[in-house]
């Protein structure tokens, strides 16, 4: 079972000025989020028994744009052992989309 109390992750194909860290207890993981084009981000949610999170976020810009939305975080694990997770999100208000995206354990 993944543990994500203390992990680091980034975009692989993103800004590596920017970087979440994810905390732990039982099945609530939350995290921040900081750094290049984000001023400050948050998520919080649960985990499941394979290590599914299901998450709300919360993300303000540098550009002073505030966004919102939920996203259902799968893990995979990289060939050296990193966990990756595969991000199906969904952001609400003015500029409403979908999409998905990954983020890599940092090592």
């Amino acid at each position: 079972m993944i543990d994500y109390d203390g992990r680091r992750f980034r975009a692989p194909d993103g800004d590596t000025a920017t970087e979440a860290v994810y905390h732990q207890q039982d099945d609530f993981v939350w995290g921040e989020v900081a750094g290049g084009a984000v001023r400050r981000g948050w998520t919080a949610g649960t985990r499941d028994a394979d290590g599914t999170l299901s998450m709300g976020y919360t993300i303000v810009f540098a550009s002073g744009e505030v966004v919102c939305g939920r996203t259902v975080n799968t893990p995979e694990l990289t060939e050296d052992g990193r966990v990756r997770l595969h991000e199906a999100w969904e952001r609400y208000g003015p500029h409403a989309a979908t999409g998905v995206s990954y983020i890599e354990e940092v090592a």
